[in-house]
């Protein structure tokens, strides 16, 4: 049996999460929620719900219990517990003081996408709005499901709800159906429509003091209505607010100032009592600088480009935000680590074609995201790996394999090769060479230039590693065979060899000295060859309940990780099978797409979360 002394040490330490970035759709706008006591802001990404702190993003915790899409969750003003919804129209209720947040309530109070959600300032009630069959709104008791009103007056999806802060309580609703509905209550009743937009309203806000509401919409205008009674009282900005649709505004603490977010690429801070914008922030020119969401926290505001950029603004310099959190907005396929300038570095790779760029939270605590600035891949980058002059080689479904310089920071047109067909996979050796492994084709890669090609290979070729050497290619397939093909100076020569595994190959590697080839299959097993010895069988390992997808070896080469479809990650002992450490679970609810070591005590790994979690290893 495995050593339980190395379960407990390992077991002391904890991950460190670097959180994947909101999930953003052109024209939706996007809610960010915010605690009552300002220290964290919350949104959604895929199935998650992902806590952050304000001061330092860099500290992330991620709720993963909806089986569905998450779409909104909204603290309640106690502090306490979270509500969150999703696209089937379920709202789970949610403990925030503890790790394990555990479940409190659950819920389907309409038969769709959840919109918007907001509780009542006793934390008992919750207004839940969106694209219901039955009806688009529904407003209960947190304990109890309980009706305690009807959200009704609308014939499209309802888009935004809030409730006033203050006794008498107000409710009030946006629709696409270009009106807003006000509601007294509890129990909460339907009192009239406000029909004074002329497209979508997207955003409706009680003031925190509820002597005001404003409404924003996809017509440019935010209008000003009393708390209490409802009545329009002005506008912001005259006739038009912003040049484009407006998605989101967050109202100061003090109900005297808003700041709004819209299409127009920009976000304006507004004096109410004037009804004159303060400051314009100028967020870019590109689509996806589009500002589809925004929160004033305390001291803070932020906004949400379309590209799911988390921007803190800066009052003092519009045009340049304090900082900008950057990252991953969809799934994370690769993973390598590079050190540069003697600071370790990971590169992720994800299904929309985005290398992003995370320095290490070793050092310093902020974790702070990067990426390369020009065009780089256009669609999922299926592998990633550094070579000896230290570039970025990666390989993507855009059929191209590319080379970018680490130091430059900034993808070249020129350092592109094209593939005849899709890679799957790509490995480097020494001299400059890179060995792609593409449907139906091996191409050899020296110096940025393909210099051979093997076609008709009689297999499924799945993946590639070349010896650390560059003496060795290994190709595994289909066939649940690692072909052997010896590098003579610009060609591949078939050796005739091939080492059996127990089912198809879905990731290998070589250990940095070269000494041995590991390889894992779709039938959970994994084997490591003792190159030294004609690649004999040194181990076999098993512990994976479903397809382990990736591997890599540690930079002590006594030990590699594999990662899978379980959601496992195993830290294997090449000497001694026995010898094993398990993280469970390692991205709840989300397999294992890639693993990278920091050093030997430091294992990264990333996932269809879109996040990148950093573990310490203790053997």
């Amino acid at each position: 049996m495995f050593s339980t002394s190395l379960i407990l040490l390992f077991s002391l330490f904890s991950e460190r999460v670097f959180a994947s970035l909101p999930q953003m759709e052109r024209g939706v706008a996007k809610v960010i929620g915010g605690d009552p006591k300002g220290n964290n802001f919350l949104y959604t990404n895929g199935k998650c719900v992902i806590i952050r702190n304000i001061e330092n993003p860099a500290i992330a915790d991620i709720y993963t219990e909806h089986a569905h899409q998450v779409t909104v969750a909204k603290y309640a003003p106690s502090g306490f517990y979270i509500a969150s919804g999703d696209a089937s129209g379920k709202i789970r209720i949610w403990d925030t003081t503890q790790k394990e947040h555990m479940l409190k309530y659950e819920y389907t109070p309409i038969s769709g996408k959840v919109k918007d959600i907001a509780w009542t300032e006793d934390s008992k009630r919750l207004a839940v709005v969106g694209d219901g069959r039955e009806k688009f709104g529904a407003v209960f008791l947190w304990d109890s499901g309980s009706s305690v009103g009807e959200v009704s007056g609308h014939s499209k999806l309802i888009n935004s709800v809030d409730i006033r802060q203050k006794r008498p309580y107000r409710l009030a609703t946006a629709s696409d159906d270009t009106c807003a509905s006000f509601f007294e209550g509890p129990p909460f009743k339907f009192k009239f429509t406000l029909r004074d937009h002329s497209q979508f309203v997207n955003c409706i806000r009680f003031s925190p003091d509820g002597s005001r509401f404003v409404t924003a919409g996809a017509d440019g205008q935010i209008l000003i209505y009393d708390g209490t009674t409802g009545e329009r009282v002005g506008s912001l900005g005259g006739e038009k607010a912003h040049k484009g649709g407006i998605y989101a505004v967050s109202w100061s603490p003090d109900s005297s100032q808003l700041i709004s977010a819209s299409g127009d690429k920009t976000v304006k801070l507004w004096d109410v009592g004037a009804t004159t914008a303060v400051t314009t922030f100028n967020l870019g020119s590109d689509v996806t600088d589009q500002q589809l969401g925004c929160l004033w926290q305390k001291d803070h505001l932020l906004s949400i480009s379309l590209s799911g950029y988390i921007n803190y603004l800066d009052k003092n310099n519009p045009n340049r935000p304090i900082r900008t959190i950057k990252g991953h907005t969809k799934s994370i396929q690769c993973v390598t680590v590079h050190k540069n300038e003697g600071r370790p570095y990971i590169y992720s790779g994800s299904h929309d074609g985005h290398i992003n760029i995370l320095s290490t939270l070793t050092d310093c605590q902020t974790g702070e995201n990067d990426c390369f600035s020009g065009k780089g891949h256009s669609n999922q980058v299926s592998k990633i790996v550094t070579d000896e002059a230290n570039e970025l080689v990666t390989c993507s479904m855009d059929d191209t394999l590319r080379y970018t310089s680490i130091s430059k920071k900034e993808y070249s047109a020129s350092d592109v090769v094209k593939m005849d067909f899709q890679p799957k996979s790509v490995s480097v050796g020494a001299g400059g060479l890179s060995l792609a492994v593409c449907i139906g084709q091996i191409v050899l890669v020296k110096d940025k230039k393909k210099v051979f090609t093997l076609d008709n290979l009689g297999y499924e070729a799945e993946v590639g590693a070349l010896h650390p050497g560059g003496t060795t290619a290994a190709v595994g397939g289909a066939d649940g065979k690692v072909h052997l093909y010896s590098v003579q100076g610009n060609t591949l020569k078939d050796e005739g060899k091939a080492l059996e595994v127990k089912g198809p190959i879905t990731d290998m590697a070589y250990s940095n000295d070269g000494a041995y080839l590991a390889a894992i299959d779709d039938k959970k097993v994994i084997t490591v060859f003792n190159v030294a010895d004609g690649y004999s069988v040194k181990n076999e390992f098993y512990g994976h309940h479903a397809k382990p997808v990736t591997l890599a070896w540690s930079p002590d080469n006594e030990h590699f990780a594999t990662g899978g479809m379980d959601m496992l990650v195993y830290v294997w002992t090449v000497s001694d099978p026995d010898q094993r450490l398990k993280i469970p679970d390692a991205h709840r609810l989300h397999h294992v797409s890639g693993l990278a070591w920091i050093d030997a005590h430091t294992l990264v790994t990333t996932s269809h979360d879109a996040s990148v979690k950093q573990w310490t290893i203790t053997y």
